[in-house]
């Protein structure tokens, strides 16, 4: 049966989500399996918000449906009966899951005592140890802990047992002041969480909502943007601008036109705040040559009109409090932070008595890459900024302290897209691929780099603003510490120049690549599938040795299984006898390194199958790097494991380089791109020593 944490306050808005949110987190990269559960559903008419968010994250596979115990009126209606439908509907989710985030009632309908007590019964009926959030909000330390106190009394008199509690929104000044207090206060562990005013922003569409406003203008994508002030523009245009805010709504009459047009022409003006919306109140519209006019700025910025006067509008606007959503990627990602930067996990886990398994999950194995590039944080360049994939990882990534970014680009273009689209890039770097001074030092460095190939400066000043070029160019002199690009551009664009540029290791005569493969309880590497269409028996041995390599790197045991259709010497023939050189190849240069071939697929991962063909070997059966024999075979055998077992393919990552440079898939998904990211910055964590005028590989990159 799963363990269970049950999650409960003494009150409404204490921010119980953002708690819910970072253990649900927290335990998918613990343990298989993590399921939620409303004991009590605010309504049967809205879906719960709350609950839609939790079943949202990746570690989460439940029916929405099945995740609820009971109404808020049928606790009312008879209280009994209601506990016993919400403990036989628990143990149905908790039969599927390892561990289960149960979130307590939201002071919503019954009164405050009673609910209170309520959730306490539930909790020990559920036999589940409660984590207690405590609004800290205008509250002081000791305030708070007389607050916890009250509640860990309530819980024991209903015979549930608090193993941990959490203030949530206080003062950022006193976060410190207060997790100490608790700790002293209450004898368990504690923690406290500060006040971020963007979790209870609320969204142009929510505003929208609250003032029985329609779009009639913009682009309707753009309301799901975040309101982080709202103005009333009845004052005139040149006092109005001074007062202006990024992610501000504008509320002003629908006849104020001139009000209208400056509010347009500031939000696409370059120094002034990028607006999230404009509503116009008393029902007026624009006149026709207004609405052409304002049509023909082109404009994306919602402009929505209701029927409400001034204060009407104003009033509604200032009481629409946002939440925490899935489609808010800024949103998530600072609830996700503000856990992560102040509760400690490991504490956490050990007070839930939760125990880590032996397995590794692709949500288990995704966290380890994000908690190893926090470790020693580096310096990534991302070249493709027109993209919004990039923009959005970019977000995340600096949301989630996993590395420094520099971005290519236009900045007043990314910068104005970025804020449409709700993202916060304020700590990212902004380079111009075209800026004179970075062309003009790119190019003579490039010439000389390339003198061989009869490079002039005068033709290096038009390769090296092509974006792919202008990133490596940094890596290469130290003014980033890796490169991640391919979103939007093929891998030859993406890694040419770094064959060019970086050039490979000096023990390396090739670049290869591999994939992060993460099965359901395990990760292993597959190499290679990007980059040597036909390798050599030579090229095989670099491919091996480099994946044995980054398998090491990312905590993977390389044992190397170089692979053929037949096993042993069972088989001959040109393409076994160019595997069976490889190995040989393998042990002579690295006879450190578990290698074994040539083997047959089945041979190297089923240990059945290796007892019978290769009793005697040490990789057979339970082989984690697997060396294809050719480009053909990797890449349609890792799409096929993608495919067909529902892995996660992380990748390719690129092998071989003196600095890390990888390729994304022009289909790559947000979390491809993080992942990549932390993949390039885990690489730049131990950067290989080059000696001065030491020979350069061979191969790969002068043949290009």
């Amino acid at each position: 049966m799963a363990r269970s944490i049950y999650l409960t306050s003494p009150e409404g808005d204490s921010g119980k989500s953002v708690v819910a949110l970072g253990l649900v987190d927290l335990l998918s990269h613990t343990i298989k399996r993590v399921g939620v559960f409303r004991p009590v559903a605010r309504s049967t008419d809205v879906r719960d918000y709350v609950l839609e968010l939790l079943l949202e994250h990746d570690g989460v596979d439940l029916a929405y449906e099945d995740c609820i115990g009971a109404t808020y009126q049928e606790v009312l209606d008879d209280t009994d009966a209601a506990l016993s439908q919400i403990v036989a509907r628990y143990h149905e989710v908790a039969r599927q899951c390892d561990a289960v985030v149960v979130v307590g009632t939201d002071y919503t309908d019954v009164a405050g005592p009673t609910e209170l007590a309520f959730n306490g019964r539930i909790a020990a009926n559920l036999d589940a140890p409660v984590v207690v959030v405590v609004n800290g909000s205008g509250r002081s330390p000791s305030a708070v802990t007389q607050v916890a106190e009250v509640v860990i009394a309530e819980m024991a008199a209903q015979h549930a047992q608090v193993v941990a509690v959490v203030s949530n929104r206080c003062s950022r000044a006193r976060v410190e002041a207060m997790r100490d207090a608790l700790t002293e206060g209450t004898g368990l562990p504690a923690w406290a969480i500060p006040e971020d005013s963007l979790l209870t922003a609320p969204t142009v569409r929510q505003l929208a909502d609250a003032t029985g406003g329609e779009l009639i203008a913009g682009d309707a994508d753009l309301l799901t943007r975040e309101v982080l002030d709202v103005l009333v523009g009845a004052m005139s245009v040149e006092h109005l601008i001074d007062r202006l805010a990024d992610g501000a709504v504008v509320i002003t009459p629908g006849d104020r036109y001139d009000v209208l047009l400056a509010l347009l022409m500031a939000h696409q003006a370059d120094g002034f705040p990028s607006l999230s919306g404009i509503i116009l109140n008393g029902g007026f519209r624009p006149p026709d040559a207004i609405g052409r006019l304002v049509t023909g700025l082109g404009l994306r910025l919602p402009i929505i009109a209701t029927e409400l006067g001034t204060f009407r509008s104003a009033s509604a606007a200032a009481a629409t409090r946002g939440h925490i959503a899935r489609e808010s990627q800024r949103k998530v990602d600072t609830a996700l932070s503000l856990f992560e930067k102040h509760v400690d996990g490991a504490a956490m886990l050990a007070a839930l008595d939760v125990a880590r398994p032996a397995v590794v999950t692709p949500l288990m194995f995704e966290h380890q890459l994000l908690e190893r590039a926090r470790g020693d944080l580096r310096h990534i360049v991302l070249p493709e900024g027109t993209d919004d994939r990039v923009l959005r990882a970019a977000s995340t990534l600096l949301q989630r302290g996993v590395a420094r970014l520099t971005i290519l680009g236009d900045e007043a273009a990314i910068r104005t897209r970025a804020t449409e689209l709700g993202l916060d890039l304020s700590h990212a770097a902004v380079v111009d691929p075209h800026d004179p001074a970075y062309v003009e030092r790119f190019a003579e460095e490039y010439t000389r780099i390339r003198a061989h190939k009869g490079m002039t400066v005068e033709r290096a000043r038009e390769i090296v603003p092509s974006v792919s070029y202008f990133g490596t160019m940094m890596v290469h002199l130290g003014l980033a510490d890796g490169m991640v690009s391919g979103a939007a551009h093929t891998t030859a664009h993406t890694i040419k120049p770094s064959f060019e540029i970086i050039k490979t290791r000096p023990e390396v005569g090739s670049v290869s690549s591999c994939f992060l493969m993460c099965l359901e309880d395990r990760v292993l590497v597959y190499a290679d599938c990007a980059v040597i269409p036909d390798p050599t028996a030579e090229q095989l041995a670099d491919i091996a040795i480099s994946s044995a390599e980054t398998a090491a790197q990312f905590g993977i045991e390389p044992r190397i299984a170089m692979l053929s259709y037949s096993t042993g010497e069972s088989g001959s023939g040109a393409d076994v006898d160019k595997v069976r050189a490889a190995t040989a190849l393998v042990r002579e240069r690295r006879p450190d390194l578990s290698v074994d071939g040539p083997l047959q697929y089945d041979a190297a991962v089923d240990a059945s199958v290796a007892r019978t063909k290769l009793p005697d070997s040490d990789v057979a059966g339970r082989a984690t790097v697997f060396v294809f024999p050719d480009l053909n075979t990797g890449n349609n055998t890792y799409k096929a494991v993608q495919r067909s077992a529902g892995a996660v393919a992380v990748g390719p990552v690129l092998q071989g380089l003196r600095k890390p440079v990888n390729d994304l898939s022009r289909g790559a998904l947000v979390q491809d791109i993080v992942n990549t990211v932390a993949i390039t910055a885990i690489q730049a964590q131990v950067p290989v020593p080059v000696p001065e005028g030491s020979a350069t590989g061979t191969g790969t990159e002068e043949s290009r």
